[in-house]
């Protein structure tokens, strides 16, 4: 299978989350120690394990080979599309999280200060 890498590199964990493997970041220790992985035909077991183009990865157990290959010029115009986009509805949407909280702080002051709760006698 080959999966397109649009960053410098992605790490071993994500790859396999992004491409359902993995259903958790947090579930890449038992896989590792499950499952032989082989990096670049090197048996591989950190979960970090920095992927780039061109690199390879099996997993004979579960019959699965991938290579990580270059988007085409139109795939990458595309990805830089959707991650401008993505920054800036999340700006927006700080934005108007911070609007919110404002009105909420105007119209009720005890709002305003949040701190830790404290207990009698303490």
């Amino acid at each position: 299978m080959e999966y397109k890498l649009f960053e410098e590199f992605i790490t071993l964990q994500a790859l396999l989350k992004d491409l359902g493997i993995i259903h958790s970041g947090g579930a890449i220790k038992s896989f590792l120690a499950d499952h032989l992985v082989y990096f670049n035909g090197e048996l591989e077991n950190r979960r970090g394990k920095k992927i780039r183009t061109g690199d390879t990865i099996d997993i004979p157990d579960l019959k699965t080979h991938i290579v990580l290959v270059q988007p085409n010029l139109e795939e990458l115009e595309e990805f830089q599309q959707d991650k401008i986009e993505k920054e800036h509805v999340a700006k927006l949407v700080k934005e108007m999280n911070k609007k919110v909280q404002k009105k909420t702080a105007e119209k009720n002051p005890s709002t305003k200060a949040k701190s830790a709760p404290r207990f009698p006698g303490r």
